[in-house]
């Protein structure tokens, strides 16, 4: 990879698609020949988006948890438990990035990890602050840090204006799942 990459991305908001749209982004950078490497916070290692993409070549998913369940389904026991897995986690993957020299690494819905209290921001900004010079990170999730925002170089928020979640209908296989 040139100078021109190493950027930070950062999709945010409370609209739907902001890992499709970070799915999208770990798409074409494999086309182009980029190795990507893709972790999904609060996610199980059955998405429908990792069930096709994981047949691309230059994409690699690192698995996650076997079950999850949303955080305010969690005891705080549990809560403390997930916190020191996805920090540990953390520091597997992003190791596996630098060793691995890939190209693009997504840290789906680490974002909304960090606001549920299951990761350490500080964690995240210092790795950001010394990333390798040419590693291209995506993050997802909502509302992140005046830090986080300072630091990324691209900001997309992903407004709702209307979602079928609004009159009860629950997420579809396939397009919201």
């Amino acid at each position: 990879m040139g100078n021109d990459t190493g950027r930070i991305h950062i999709y945010c908001g409370d609209g739907k698609g902001k890992t499709t749209t970070g799915m999208g982004l770990c798409t074409r950078a494999a086309g182009f020949g980029y190795r990507v490497l893709i972790y999904q916070f609060m996610k199980d290692n059955k998405t429908s988006e990792r069930a096709i993409l994981e047949k691309v070549p230059n994409i690699t998913f690192e698995d996650g948890l076997k079950k999850e369940k949303f955080s305010f389904q969690m005891t705080p026991e549990e809560k403390k438990e997930r916190k020191a897995y996805y920090e540990a986690k953390f520091m597997e993957i992003t190791a596996k990035a630098e060793k691995g020299k890939y190209d693009v690494l997504f840290l789906d819905e680490i974002i909304y990890t960090i606001r549920a209290g299951l990761f350490d921001e500080k964690i995240l900004v210092e790795f950001l602050k010394n990333k390798p010079q040419n590693l291209e990170v995506i993050l997802t999730g909502q509302n992140p840090g005046e830090e986080l925002i300072r630091l990324a170089d691209y900001v997309s928020e992903i407004k709702k204006v209307k979602h079928p979640f609004d009159q009860g209908l629950p997420a579809r296989k396939g397009i919201e799942k």
